[in-house]
């Protein structure tokens, strides 16, 4: 096989060839490594590379397997953490000029349980400044490229990982989820990005351990391998009091199921957002994908009166409460909508988070009665196809101006608000040949169900066979 056909092989036939003895760890790494450095330098993706770590890795690998020692459903893959993943040794700058010389003592929870997967860290993907914004640049290691076109923004915040599974130089990653940051990056990119249910791969460390709007997860080049690594990451742990108790094995079953009479909510706009047309009508040709796997399609959408205000009040009060740790003068080192952010969040009283946490249970329950009808919701990933590189957050959707450097986000954060597992999937391009992705939304804590569509829907339209030119 050549570098290029080791790369872009599915994660889960990858490690399968590498258990039968058809490839070796290190043929599998070096592969890898050797795409890394021709395509790398053009996109900007993996922004820490530790080779000669990696290399030693693999052939320890290569030796416990010829021992006889048992493997991971991971075993021998490549992978870099998002570089807001704590790796212990392995620099972690989170993208921010005040820790471009930080190395973690401890690695976090899902890096932990991807190495106990088999996996082999090669290095970290970039992010923008801890992790703020669909747009991934920062003044430590700059802009990531979109693939597809190099002049367009490739989303965040897992938007390193998103192009280095796009290109071939990975074949899965872990990402964050905020306010959109495994979903919108994907569907910029043509991966898979999947947003899990609060609790589902535990969050450790974190100095909000009971916080539900951020989340980790996986991505991959197709659905399967999203499962394949959710298998390895979900589960519950003691150190997140909120993690759900069921095993991660669960997501390793086959994933078909019959999808005749399910009830989907097809919902163009959450209730009036300006959306793109090239977006709305890149989703809406593949209606007609969703009715022949059995599916009644309905124009729906649950009232999210007040998502924005309870997304964007909890946004700040995290924000404040991550950067307090660097102190006023430093803090003054960051970018100004990181900021503006945390300046929001000081200026937050109790009374007023106790009136937006009794509007958040009410959405809650209205999108819950809203579900009891429909199994699930097809809406727009991001409400822009990707966007100008340089425009370092969307000011205006159509003749809707944007208030706030997330405005533009408000399609992936009002599911965020509610706890819901999401997914991104390659949906189709828009004229000029950037794509975009679909959001599938299920009921809470259906994790299983939400792959289950998203798999039949891309087997029914293979969007994720196309490659970028790069």
């Amino acid at each position: 096989m050549t570098t290029s056909d080791i790369c872009f092989l599915p994660a889960g036939v990858l490690s399968g060839m590498i258990r039968d003895r058809e490839v070796s760890v290190r043929e599998v790494v070096e592969a890898h490594l050797a795409r890394i450095d021709r395509v790398n330098p053009t996109v900007n993706a993996i922004v820490t590379l530790i080779p000669d770590e990696a290399l030693q890795q693999a052939n320890l690998a290569d030796e416990a397997l010829a021992r006889g020692e048992k493997t991971g459903p991971l075993f021998g893959l490549p992978i870099a953490h998002k570089d807001l993943a704590l790796t212990k040794g392995v620099r972690t700058t989170f993208g921010s000029p005040l820790l471009k010389d930080f190395v973690p003592d401890q690695d976090q929870l899902i890096v932990e349980r991807l190495k106990k997967a088999g996996t082999i860290m090669i290095g970290k993907t970039n992010t923008p400044e801890f992790g703020a914004g669909s747009q991934t640049y920062n003044e430590v290691f700059g802009e990531t490229l979109n693939p597809y076109d190099l002049t367009k923004t490739c989303g965040g915040s897992s938007g390193g990982a998103a192009v280095a599974l796009a290109c071939g130089m990975i074949p899965v990653a872990d990402g964050s989820d905020m306010g959109g940051s495994l979903r919108n990056p994907a569907s910029f990119c043509n991966v898979v990005g999947f947003r899990p249910s609060p609790g589902r791969v535990p969050v450790w460390p974190t100095q909000a351990a009971w916080f539900t709007y951020t989340v980790d997860g996986p991505m991959a080049r197709t659905v399967e391998d999203v499962a394949l690594m959710f298998s390895a990451i979900a589960g519950p742990d003691p150190r997140s009091p909120i993690s759900i108790n069921e095993p991660g094995s669960l997501f390793s079953l086959p994933l078909e199921r019959d999808f005749k009479q399910t009830r989907i909510a097809w919902g163009r706009d959450l209730n009036g957002l300006p959306v793109d047309p090239r977006v709305t009508a890149t989703i809406d040709a593949q209606r007609h994908v969703f009715e022949s796997l059995g599916c009644s399609t309905d124009d729906a959408e649950p009232d999210y009166t007040d998502a924005d205000e309870i997304f964007k009040a909890w946004r700040a009060w995290f924000v404040e409460l991550s950067l307090a740790v660097l102190g006023g003068a430093q803090k003054d080192s960051l970018k100004d909508t990181l900021v503006w952010n945390a300046e929001q969040g000081q200026k937050l009283a109790g009374p007023e988070l106790g009136r937006i946490e009794t509007k958040r249970t009410q959405l809650y329950h209205r999108i819950r009665e809203f579900m009891d009808t429909y199994e699930f919701m097809i809406l727009p990933v991001s409400q822009v196809p990707p966007f100008d590189v340089k425009e370092r957050w969307v000011k205006q959707i159509g003749e809707v101006r944007m208030e706030t450097y997330i405005d533009w986000m408000k399609s992936c954060y009002f599911i965020t608000t509610v706890g819901l597992p999401a997914v991104s999937v390659p949906c189709g391009f828009t004229s000029e040949g950037l794509p975009v992705g679909v959001q599938i939304v299920g009921r809470h804590q259906d994790d299983f169900g939400v792959l289950q569509l998203a798999y039949a829907f891309q087997q029914a339209t293979g969007f994720h066979k196309q490659r970028p030119p790069i």
